[in-house]
């Protein structure tokens, strides 16, 4: 029994100093990740003779990340974020025949809000992302901009100033969608 309480014991003084060291890593973070972006992407172009372009496809997308931890509360993480993303590219088809690409890229302004709970966290995230796509194939060639919301969910394991994250993030652009999945890891200065 008396082992028993000294496990105890220790286990609840460990967690109680990670979860105070928790929010203690506040300022400037710098990263990036690597993951598969999922285009949903449907619209279609009267312009060009009532063309109709349908992508649903996925490829490797990656993006690069800055942002700045406020570090207010110890276990509450407060943080605001701007990245640099690229979705690969993606194949569909132009008025059912294959052979249609499109690449899309964009620059994204979040809020972050995140829970510690000693090394490990959780996040959301709720922003707008700038973004550029461009519409190529079977002779035709379109580029297409926009402002439009995202928000993500993920979490991190937290080990001094170095952070691993999975995230999930949804891009709810005009006229589709992208979803992307992605680890990466992250810097706190």
């Amino acid at each position: 029994m008396k082992r028993l309480l000294t496990l105890l014991s220790a286990t609840a003084l460990a967690c109680s100093a990670g979860m105070a060291y928790a929010g203690k890593d506040s300022g400037i973070y710098i990263g990036g990740s690597v993951g598969q972006a999922d285009v949903d992407y449907s619209n279609d172009f009267p312009e060009f003779g009532n063309i109709e372009v349908d992508i649903n496809d996925d490829d490797t997308a990656y993006k690069a990340f800055i942002g700045y931890n406020f570090g207010l509360l110890p276990l509450i993480d407060l943080a605001v974020e701007g990245s640099y993303i690229d979705f690969g590219s993606q194949n569909g088809e132009i008025n059912n025949i294959k052979g249609v690409d499109i690449d899309t890229t964009g620059w994204s302004a979040a809020g972050l809000v995140g829970f510690n709970f000693g090394p490990i966290g959780v996040f959301g995230k709720l922003g707008v992302i700038d973004w550029d796509g461009d519409v190529d194939g079977l002779g035709f060639d379109d580029s297409e901009s926009g402002t439009d919301p995202m928000y993500g969910i993920g979490m991190k394991f937290q080990l001094g100033s170095f952070a691993i994250r999975g995230e999930y993030e949804m891009f709810d652009l005009d006229d589709g969608d992208i979803d992307y999945f992605s680890v990466g890891a992250a810097y706190t200065f």
